[in-house]
């Protein structure tokens, strides 16, 4: 086994319409790179897993817990578990770094689709 991974030989998980990761798992977490197709919508939701992230491509409405913020790249966010949370997806598409903890076990259903070059820029 090796700790080494490549994000263009992972599998692309469908997380929504339009919102696709690709992860790599610990014992502790999960820390995925997020494409947001444009204008995709994340509808709201919650979960057992502390979220922070970095917007690295594109533009992003979130709410958090009631508060929205439009975000450009280099933003950053941190989401308590349990803490309701959605997204809108600018016109231009988004592309995102995130760090869950504890892991996202429920990733594992999933559906996957092949794996594809990385969009980072």
């Amino acid at each position: 086994m090796t700790a080494f991974s490549d994000a263009n030989d992972l599998p692309v998980l469908k997380i929504w319409d339009g919102v696709h990761a690709r992860a790599v798992a610990g014992e502790q977490a999960t820390f995925a790179h997020i494409e947001l197709d444009p204008n995709a919508v994340v509808p709201e939701h919650q979960h057992v897993n502390e979220q922070t992230g970095i917007l690295l491509r594109g533009s992003l409405t979130f709410t958090i817990g009631g508060e929205s913020k439009d975000l450009r790249p280099g933003a950053m966010w941190v989401i308590p578990a349990n803490v309701p949370h959605s997204v809108t997806v600018g016109p231009e598409g988004a592309s995102l770094a995130e760090l869950f903890s504890p892991p996202r076990a429920d990733w594992s259903g999933l559906e996957r689709l092949p794996a594809a070059p990385v969009t980072l820029s």
